[in-house]
């Protein structure tokens, strides 16, 4: 009997083996094809393009005579935007010829809602960049008192952010709302999305990726 459980334990143990090799040759499997596969999906042919690279009354950074526009579709609580947020800045930043266009896209909920409400409503005091950099790249749950953090440390006045969110929630969850459809129009399912010219890509990449969405992307405007 003895002899038995020895035996069933040690395959137990090659099973777990030859899985785990399983799982790991899947994922190495899994990289290299994402590192082959050609970065991005063309969308030009949707009439929401255009409307959506215009950027309207979303916040924007950059020169607005870029050579290139990306349009950033998150949510604050999104785990992929937050591991993508950190390439994208520094692809941008060394790039130096790309407007970003900022498309809140809260969709994990009323905190989510409530924190991208909090940071177009900061638009209104010119720091809407600054607070969503802080809120990107703060790793703690976000509450009232996160939101207010981010918005002073940037510079601004918390007390003039809620006067605003006040007499303009209207207008702040048309924007809102506005996204969502043009999220919906292009194909997108979930955040992050990522529009650079005629390509979108959906999903976390790393700073090479970008860097090569960018080149495909001016070669295919």
């Amino acid at each position: 009997m003895k002899h038995d459980m020895r035996a069933k334990a040690s395959l137990n143990r090659r099973h777990a083996i030859q899985l785990g090799a399983v799982l790991c040759g899947g994922w190495a499997i899994g990289q290299v094809l994402r590192r082959t596969a050609p970065i991005g999906r063309d969308v030009s042919g949707s009439d929401a393009l255009l409307e959506i690279l215009k950027g309207g009354a979303s916040p924007t950074s950059g020169p607005a005579s870029a050579s290139l526009r990306l349009a950033v579709f998150t949510d604050y609580r999104c785990p992929a935007c937050r591991q993508a947020y950190p390439a994208m800045e520094e692809a941008v930043r060394d790039d130096g010829d790309v407007q970003v266009i900022y498309k809140d896209w809260p969709i994990f909920g009323p905190i989510s809602e409530r924190a991208a409400s909090v940071a177009l409503a900061s638009a209104e005091q010119g720091i809407y960049v600054e607070v969503h950099h802080r809120l990107m790249t703060d790793n703690r749950s976000i509450d009232e008192a996160v939101l207010r953090e981010a918005l002073t440390e940037a510079g601004g006045e918390w007390g003039r952010a809620q006067e605003y969110l006040k007499s303009n929630g209207s207008k702040i969850a048309a924007r809102l709302e506005a996204n969502t459809k043009q999220a919906f129009r292009i194909g997108l399912s979930g955040t992050p999305g990522f529009i650079a010219g005629p390509l979108l890509v959906v999903g976390a990449i790393d700073k090479r990726d970008f860097s090569q969405l960018f080149a495909k992307a001016r070669a295919a405007s």
